[in-house]
């Protein structure tokens, strides 16, 4: 895993395969804060729903009940702690079919919310977020660009540099 500090607000991790995509969502789910709001942007197959699943089942979700919301739109997940919220824009038309779906409330409660596509409607997503946009380099390999929106995901960018080497 290589990482790299941009700055107060962004970090960019490479990973290698898999199982460090893993490692990865182990890290997100201990140092994301309770009513977080994930922005995941990638193309098909980058890796968006893999680091849903390895947050997911480090919160507690049982491994393997995780799946890609695209034709269901959102899915909720009981994890130990609190619960995972995993929307998939990809199949929505517009920003009020996804306002249907009453983001707010996921926005605004204790758990996690991941937010697939989340480029389609950036006007709907709240101010303090993490946004990852995920890159992929070859078969295995991803490079994942976090940036904080507000102060609690400055922490935890700095968390996560703190359990990673630099």
């Amino acid at each position: 895993m290589k990482v790299t500090q941009k700055s107060i607000s962004e970090l960019i991790i490479e990973v290698p395969d898999l199982s460090a995509t893993d490692y990865l969502g182990s890290l997100l789910a201990e140092t994301l804060p309770n009513g977080s709001v994930v922005a995941l942007i990638g193309t098909l197959g980058s890796g968006k729903t893999r680091l849903v699943q390895s947050v997911a089942e480090y919160s507690g979700v049982e491994q393997g009940s995780v799946s890609s919301p695209t034709f269901v739109l959102l899915h909720e997940y009981d994890g130990h702690h609190r619960p995972i919220y995993h929307f998939d824009t990809y199949r929505l038309a517009n920003k009020e079919e996804f306002l249907q779906l009453s983001p707010d409330d996921y926005f605004e409660g204790n758990g996690i919310t991941f937010i697939e596509w989340a480029d389609k409607f950036p006007e709907i997503l709240p101010k303090e977020r993490l946004e990852i946009q995920i890159e992929i380099i070859n078969n295995t390999t991803r490079c994942f660009h976090l940036t904080a929106f507000g102060n609690s995901f400055h922490k935890t960018i700095q968390r996560l540099i703190d359990k990673t080497v630099l």
